[in-house]
This record gives C-alpha cells, structure tokens and sequence, in this order.
C-alpha cells in the first residue's frame, strides 16, 4: 500500500531528524531538573538557578564578557520577579560583527534555561524587509485571507515559557526589517502586547526575554580598530576605555540613523560584541570539537584529538573578520571531510555494549590522519 510506505518513511525520517537535532541542540544533563530542584529564600513565580545557567553560558560563548555579564544581571532581576508586569522582563540589543556570538549566545540560553537549543521563537528580519511581508509578524488584516485565524510568525508557547522559565524571543538582523515591523515592535516593548491587525488575538511578550541582533556599526568598527593597529599601544592615549567610550559613540550614531529615538529609547540594554581575538580561537576550536562529538554519538563513536591537530585548525580557520563561521568552515574542511572519509571506510559499529568506538586525530604532513585507539 503505497499510502502507509509513504507514512512509515516520513515517520521515520522525522524520527532520525528529532535523534540528530536532540545530539546538537539538547543540554549535557538535565537542566530542567536542575531548576526545578533550586532553592531560593526568596519565593517568586520564576524558578531557575542562575549560576547553572551562567555556568552553561561561559562555557560555550568565549571573549564576550560584558554581554555575559548583562545577561547574568537580567536573570537575577527576573529570578528575583522585580520587574515591570506590565512590559516585557528584558529588551537587549546585540550589535557587533559577524560570526562572534550574538545569535549564539541565546542559542546557548535557551539550552540552559530550557534543555534546548532551540526552545525560543526566533524572527528572521530579513524575511520582513518589504512592506506587505509586515504582516507575518503583525498579522493580516481585515478583509484579507488569513485575518480571522490572527497567524504571524510568533509562537506564544515559546513566547510565554514553562515551569517557571521565562520565553524567550529573538528578532535577528533586526536593521533589515520593514519600518511597519519596526512600529510593531515598539508597540511591544512599551505594553508587553502585541494585538495583530484584525484584532482577533494578542500575543503577550510579558514573560518574555527579547534579543534583537543586528550589524549596524560593524564595518565602522573594523576600519576603527585597523587604524587603531597601525600605531604602537604606547602612543594610543586612553586605551582600552578610549576605545570603548569611541565604540559606544559611534554605534549610537548609527542606531540613531537607522531607527528613531523612541524605538532606541525602549531598549534596556545595547551591547557591543567583541572581535574573536587569535588568544582564544584554539578554545573555540575545542569547543566546535565537543559539539561533533555530540553528533558522533549516533554512531556509537568518539573522537579523540592531538594538541597538534588543534592548533592547525585554529591557523587555518582563523579569520578575524569572519569570525567563529570561518573556523567552523575550516573545521569542516581539515577536520570534518577527512574524519567522514575514514568512517565511511573503516568504521563498523562495536559489539562491546556500551562503549563506544574512539578514534585517534593526529597530524601528518599537514593533513589530520586518524587512527583507532
């Protein structure tokens, strides 16, 4: 029966695609629990730790400090339940580069709020640049099809949260919407709702943590930073807290140019993401080796891997401009497409219960070569 075939091999192929997703996106151990079991003196109606969840962040967002450091502040002022009911628990605004972090960092968040990295509604911005796409996010409106069901691109399970973990929403690349879009959001940010043009429902955003990402600024930076490298340390006055303070200025230059002074205005926090300096790219490159680690386990293998062969990543990958994306594609290229050639050839799932199969990565002749161990 060609009908039930074609079920079991959808089913099933959702079922593989749910195993690989949880292997990528599901936390280390059990987060969930780990909340649920906190104890605070103070009794509010969030119920998460924050130090598990910060341990969670450092561990995977390397050389962005103070967008840490906001973060962990808003969750002890949401944990402790002090905010305004009556507006969304926290509005940031990530500026920077690309590839240093911005949509990873909440990525890495929901992980370790919700034991999953894609436990938050996410709204790419770019999919609303023209004015009649506005209403996927504010809805359609009257006399239009779609308008009486009140659809958008929000989900309000995500939006509101569970078990007393706040949702968690992000607008990404947020310069490259539509100006209705951006009126929409001001609306939100101001009462915590958003009611979609017909009228026919209303999204609360009041538990709810909103992240906006954008690289406003971006190239500016970058061309500050390489006059700033053509002169000595010594001869540059104020230093690190001169740039900062000329940083600071020049990205609210922008914001101010791109988007008006009441939609800035609403915004609890704008944080500037750091360059990925060459000190911890070997760190970030560890990291991207945890993570295929974690995608190896459906396999029933590991992947054990040289000093050596760590540091040629990091020299291969690194590329200042591009950031953690450049490493990532030198991952794949040195470490991943050779690894995958050798499985293919020579791995064969163990027959010694549960341990898994480990292999070897070293280096030779600059080519990462691997060996059972």
């Amino acid at each position: 029966m060609p009908f039930l075939n074609d079920m079991i091999e959808q089913n099933q192929r959702q079922r593989d695609q749910h195993l690989a997703l949880n292997h990528e996106n599901a936390a280390r151990h059990n987060v969930v629990q780990a909340h649920l079991r906190h104890q605070s003196a103070l009794q509010s109606r969030y119920r998460f730790d924050v130090s598990t969840i910060m341990a969670t962040l450092r561990g995977e967002i390397l050389g962005q400090d103070p967008a840490l450091q906001a973060v962990e502040d808003i969750l002890k002022v949401v944990r402790a339940d002090i905010t305004d009911p009556r507006r969304p628990l926290f509005t940031a605004l990530f500026l920077g580069p690309t590839g240093v972090g911005k949509t990873e960092i909440v990525r890495a968040l929901a992980r370790a709020l919700h034991g999953d990295a894609d436990a938050f509604c996410r709204v790419d911005m770019n999919t609303l640049s023209q004015e009649h796409y506005a209403a996927a996010l504010t809805g359609a409106p009257p006399g239009y099809v779609g308008a009486k069901e009140g659809t958008t691109l929000l989900d309000q399970d995500k939006l509101e949260g569970t078990q007393g973990r706040p949702g968690i929403v992000l607008f990404d690349e947020l310069e490259k919407a539509s100006d209705e879009v951006i009126q929409a959001l001001l609306n939100v940010f101001d009462n915590g709702m958003l009611t979609v043009a017909s009228g026919e429902r209303t999204y609360s955003f009041r538990d709810t943590l909103i992240f906006m990402t954008s690289n406003l600024g971006a190239r500016d930076i970058q061309h500050y930073d390489e006059r700033r490298a053509r002169f000595p340390r010594s001869l540059l006055p104020g230093g690190h807290d001169r740039r900062h303070h000329h940083i600071d200025k020049l990205v609210r230059g922008k914001l101010l140019k791109a988007f008006s002074p009441e939609f800035v205005n609403r915004i609890d926090t704008t944080i500037t993401f750091n360059w990925i300096e060459p000190d911890i790219v070997e760190q970030l490159v560890a990291l991207e080796i945890s993570r295929l680690n974690q995608r190896l386990i459906k396999h029933h293998c590991h992947l054990d891997v040289d000093p050596k062969v760590v540091s040629f990543l990091a020299r291969q990958g690194f590329d200042r401009q591009f950031g953690a994306r450049s490493l990532r594609r030198g991952v794949r290229r040195y470490l991943e497409v050779p690894l995958a050639e050798y499985l293919l050839r020579h791995h064969h799932p163990c027959d010694n219960g549960d341990t898994p199969t480990a292999y070897w990565a070293r280096l030779e002749h600059q080519r990462v070569v691997f060996l059972p161990l």
